[in-house]
């Protein structure tokens, strides 16, 4: 991705985006030559089509390309798969602002996950505009870039020890301890609920913890659901729902690419990240559905699904995340049909007690174009949690507000008194887009790294 952002590109082609309005100004000041050209190929500006102006001795004069806004990230990320192989240049170079999120657009414009079919083309580059933000940009691609990999990986090769795994490597390259606890460890160290779930699996459960920073330093702490295939477990799912589940590690993927960044760009905070790594399979001894399980809280959970998972797993690490008393928590997760349902895949829902939290970090997401939905923690609902024989059941027997039960049931395992914030994502794009291609998706990274940066960097 990042190496088709280049320093050097001596005869670079110039790139110029025009809105519609600004068309007719803009043709004004080419050669007739270049006008005629635009009207006879009946470009418009329409968001998304280029003009490729032909320069008198062959080739490239200049590209126009078509733009619903400048401060729009995706404005150019479609050019680097569309435009022939070659080094472009923005003409005329924009502020930082608009330098940064359109230099972004195109890092992510040339990702493409080729682990087992390799492109068979090149993508374009682009000279770094002189006033982008180079360190953001290169973060926020690599982070993203690791986060759409680790989702696209298949199951067979992105079980619950390669994910716990991907932390390792991560930990390494940051001088940051890192902890993984697996198997019955888990039980031993009192994580009854991620056992129980992925304990079917031939292949182990397990806890990644990666600490890094001035243990000083305000605690932020993440905590991604890293479920690497979810058949349902003996609420089986059916073939259809079982399709795309080796991205319900998708949330553990994100809060991975989002702890990347933070310590790409060293900010002043104690970061600390976990991951409850397991695979939700059949086996004789898979957990069943009525079965009661103590949670680390201490809180005992009737299992009213199996194909309720995510919360369980969640459950024992944020109990652990909330026990250091973190300056911010947040927690993402593929965690319910219904947040798709209500709000689509492109929209993550955002569901937290604090209502300056809710604010940044809407803000911060309508500036990155990175946006999240809040919906309510709705405490009436709470009795459709109801057990008669433990704490809490995991799922509610009615089939309505099912993503406010999921987040009422993590909030049992949260004090009152942290800042935390749970974010229910689809984490895949349905189908592709400018610099989104189909597949694996890092939804809320770029809105979550601008309010931790605002936050603690200021």
């Amino acid at each position: 991705m990042l190496s088709h952002l280049v320093t050097e590109a001596p005869g670079a082609v110039p790139i110029t985006p025009v809105t519609a309005g600004e068309l007719a100004a803009r043709a004004g000041t080419l050669d007739e030559r270049a006008r005629a050209w635009i009207k006879a190929t009946g470009f418009t500006a329409e968001p998304g089509k280029l003009a490729l102006l032909p320069a008198a001795e062959g080739g490239l004069a200049r590209v126009l390309v078509g733009v619903a806004a400048s401060e729009d990230p995706w404005a150019l990320a479609g050019l680097p798969d569309a435009l022939p192989e070659g080094s472009y240049r923005l003409d005329p170079e924009p502020d930082a602002a608009a330098a940064t999120r359109l230099t972004l657009g195109w890092a992510l414009g040339c990702y493409a996950f080729t682990r087992y079919k390799p492109r068979k083309r090149g993508f374009a580059d682009l000279l770094w505009p002189r006033a982008a933000d180079r360190g953001l940009v290169e973060r926020l691609a690599r982070g993203i870039a690791l986060a759409r990999d680790l989702i696209n990986t298949p199951a067979e090769h992105m079980g619950p020890g390669e994910l716990s795994g991907a932390v390792e490597e991560l930990a390494a390259r940051h001088a940051a301890q890192c902890r993984i606890i697996a198997g019955d460890a888990l039980l031993a160290e009192n994580y009854p609920l991620i056992h129980a779930v992925g304990r079917a699996s031939a292949r182990p459960p397990a806890l990644a913890e990666l600490t890094w920073g001035d243990a000083r330093a305000p605690r932020l702490t993440l905590v991604g659901k890293g479920v690497c295939f979810d058949s349902g477990g003996l609420d089986l799912k059916p073939a259809s729902g079982m399709r795309l589940m080796k991205k319900d590690m998708g949330g553990a993927a994100t809060l991975i690419g989002l702890a990347a960044a933070v310590m790409d760009a060293a900010l002043p905070v104690r970061l600390r990240l976990l991951v409850p790594a397991v695979e939700n399979l059949v086996s004789a001894n898979a957990f069943r559905p009525m079965d009661v399980i103590r949670s680390r809280q201490g809180l005992t959970v009737e299992v009213g699904n199996t194909d309720a998972e995510g919360r369980l797993i969640l459950a024992d690490a944020l109990a652990e995340a909330d026990s250091e008393g973190p300056a911010l928590l947040i927690d993402m997760a593929t965690l319910t049909g219904a947040a798709r349902t209500a709000l689509g895949p492109e929209l993550p829902a955002l569901f937290t007690p604090d209502e300056s939290l809710a604010a940044e970090l809407a803000r911060s997401g309508e500036a990155e174009h990175d946006p999240l939905w809040r919906l309510p923690l709705w405490q009436p609902y709470r009795k459709l949690l109801k057990s008669r024989i433990a704490d809490i059941n995991n799922v509610s027997e009615s089939a309505f507000a099912g993503a406010i039960t999921a987040a009422l049931f993590l909030q049992e395992f949260v004090s009152k008194s942290t800042p935390w914030a749970h974010i229910d994502t689809y984490a895949w794009n349905a189908t592709s887009r400018a610099g989104r291609p189909e597949g694996g998706e890092a939804l809320a990274l770029r809105a979550l790294y601008r309010l931790i940066a605002q936050r603690f960097a200021g």
